[in-house]
């Protein structure tokens, strides 16, 4: 990691980079996928997933008796620890569920919103290095907990043409409705335009690499929402003397191991505190089965002393962290006045990891700095908001000569007309 001491606030932007490529770099690729797969379906996206992945499928839809193999080869322990993390999940995001809200703004006319669930979402699974069922879990819970009917989750296969056990285990337990194998800027692809196997969707949720990132974003032109632009992962932590330098360096390291276009920084007001830091990366890093991954995502990394918590915090809410945590003396400072964040972690216990997994908080969460207007997927992000009005005789009475003022005032007639026909007739 690169130390950097005090630097300018007009130099914090381009030290607080994200080390991804632009998106001209990768446009070009994700266009041409989109457009061969809008045109030709399922033979393009075999072609692609022969391409990418390695492996030729004669049919890329799941079967029910692929996912009985795949439930007994998922140990006992790990059932457990799943279920454990759902139960979590679950209480965390059932409590998100809010009641009709109802208003009688004036007498005669009642406004009320309801919300209503998204009929069909997709979910994107990566694979790939390490094949992500926690984030089935994050999806596919608050899916099924809004009321979704057409939960479907594509996910790339491996060498094999298989699905990694332990994801198509969550899906299963999860409620999900379809399952296929395709990964990448085929799958956003597919999700967008519905192919003869992989059904349009309205909504498309899950993290992925910067191709998938773009894809997603290309997806909203063809009327295709998305939950957010999440790309690369990365991970703020502040911390003073009062941290756990193994803690911090621990930390540090769980978010580099995720790829090498991770991203993870150290804020510090204690030199001392850095410097430990760093021995520790280095100590814990050899330790590590993803080394090399691990290693080109600290290359891209940084340690950066301040002099005070004020200053701290204001760099870290110009860089707007997907994950921050929070380890010093004066936690409430931080927690009270963060403003740009997508998931927050305080103390010395409070790994990040947890939210990764079971504490119950959902780790698909804003990057590259969208934690400025983005919030991290919750329930309502599967539903969106009706409102609705009832407006009686005396209601119509009561509003109607403003609606017609302000109609005429913006030249717009039949506006006008539409109440004065009303207020005729109640003569």
């Amino acid at each position: 990691m690169k130390t950097i001491i005090n630097p300018s606030k007009k130099d914090w932007t381009q030290i607080l980079e994200r080390p991804t490529k632009t998106v001209d770099d990768i446009e070009k690729t994700v266009n041409q996928i989109f457009e061969d797969i809008h045109r030709n379906g399922n033979a393009a996206v075999q072609k692609y997933t022969d391409l990418f992945d390695g492996v030729s499928l004669e049919n890329n839809i799941v079967s029910v008796e692929e996912i009985d193999e795949a439930i007994t080869e998922v140990s006992q322990e790990l059932k457990e620890a799943i279920k454990l993390a759902k139960d979590n999940i679950t209480k965390f995001h059932i409590a998100q569920k809010t009641d009709k809200l109802f208003v009688e703004t004036a007498n005669g006319i009642s406004c009320w919103q309801e919300k209503r669930a998204i009929q069909k979402v997709g979910l994107y699974i990566p694979g790939g290095t390490a094949p992500l069922f926690s984030t089935v879990l994050m999806l596919a819970i608050p899916a099924t907990i809004a009321g979704c009917k057409e939960i479907v989750l594509c996910s790339p296969p491996n060498k094999e043409g298989k699905i990694h056990s332990a994801i198509l285990y969550a899906a299963d337990l999860c409620g999900v409705t379809k399952i296929i194998k395709v990964g990448g800027i085929q799958a956003i692809a597919a999700y967008t335009f519905g192919t003869e196997t992989v059904p349009k969707v309205y909504k498309i949720f899950g993290p992925g690499n910067q191709f998938v990132t773009v894809a997603k974003q290309l997806a909203t032109k063809y009327g295709v929402a998305i939950d957010m632009p999440a790309g690369p992962s990365e991970l703020l932590v502040v911390a003073d003397d009062s941290a756990n330098a193994s803690y911090v360096a621990s930390d540090l390291l769980s978010q580099a191991e995720h790829g090498a276009d991770s991203q993870v920084i150290l804020v510090s007001t204690s030199k001392k505190m850095i410097d430990k830091v760093s021995i520790e990366i280095q100590k814990q890093l050899l330790e590590l089965p993803r080394v090399d991954i691990a290693q080109k995502a600290i290359a891209n990394s940084k340690s950066i002393f301040v002099e005070n918590d004020e200053t701290a915090l204001a760099l870290i809410n110009e860089y707007g962290p997907e994950h921050f945590i929070v380890c010093t003396n004066n936690n409430n400072f931080y927690i009270d006045n963060i403003e740009n964040a997508g998931s927050v972690f305080i103390g010395n216990y409070t790994p990040e990891s947890a939210g990764d997994y079971a504490s119950g908080t959902n780790h698909t969460l804003p990057t590259n700095g969208f934690s400025k207007a983005y919030s991290g997927v919750n329930l309502d992000s599967f539903t969106k908001s009706i409102t609705f009005q009832k407006i009686s005789k005396e209601g119509i009475k009561n509003i109607g000569k403003a609606i017609e003022v302000m109609a005429e005032a913006e030249g717009l007639q039949a506006h006008k007309n539409a109440v004065s026909i009303r207020l005729k007739d109640l003569k």
